[in-house]
């Protein structure tokens, strides 16, 4: 098996209003549009946008989503945040924006809000533990309670599993089975 692992660094989804869907991961998410234009060899309209300096475009949002689609064949888009503080802000500026239904989770292995788009594509916010818990894990996140109370429930909570480790023993782990140093 080869060892060349290419990166996932970008997404591109196609929308009904790109105006509408600007906005929203302009004011909201906190993007920059980077460029906008019409396709040479696509006929759709594109707004390239970033929250890294160092990279052009992280999202592309694409005209061109067929008009009520049922659903979207996005499982979720993944923003990630610093800390609990910046996770706490991003809470607020989603509810203050009008969204409804945010879910806060806590995975053992990352803190995460989960919430719709105005297209209705499941975005999550999140951040990393210092844990590793085996996946899929959910327990209820209570954004009000202190940092340490959030460390302290969530170690708890996850202590039980017996794939509960330090992050830095499945980093270990990962870099072994990837071959990397």
């Amino acid at each position: 098996m080869s060892t060349i692992r290419p990166q996932l660094t970008h997404a591109g989804i196609y929308v009904e209003d790109l105006d509408k869907m600007r906005r929203f991961y302009v004011e909201v998410m906190g993007l920059v549009e980077t460029d906008r234009g019409h396709g040479f060899t696509f006929d759709n309209d594109f707004v390239f946008m970033s929250a890294d300096p160092t990279i052009h475009h992280q999202l592309i949002l694409a005209s061109g989503r067929a008009e009520r689609a049922r659903q979207s064949t996005i499982n979720q888009l993944s923003f990630r945040v610093r800390n609990l503080n910046e996770l706490r802000a991003m809470y607020r500026r989603v509810r203050d924006d009008g969204i409804e239904g945010i879910r806060p989770v806590s995975h053992g292995n990352a803190w995460s809000i989960y919430f719709d788009d105005p297209e209705g594509n499941t975005i999550e916010i999140y951040l990393d533990t210092p844990w590793h818990t085996s996946q899929p894990h959910a327990d209820r996140l209570d954004l009000e309670a202190s940092d340490e109370a959030i460390l302290r429930t969530t170690e708890t909570a996850c202590a039980a599993d017996p794939t509960f480790t330090k992050v830095e023993n499945w980093n270990a782990r990962m870099r072994e089975v990837l071959g990397r140093d």
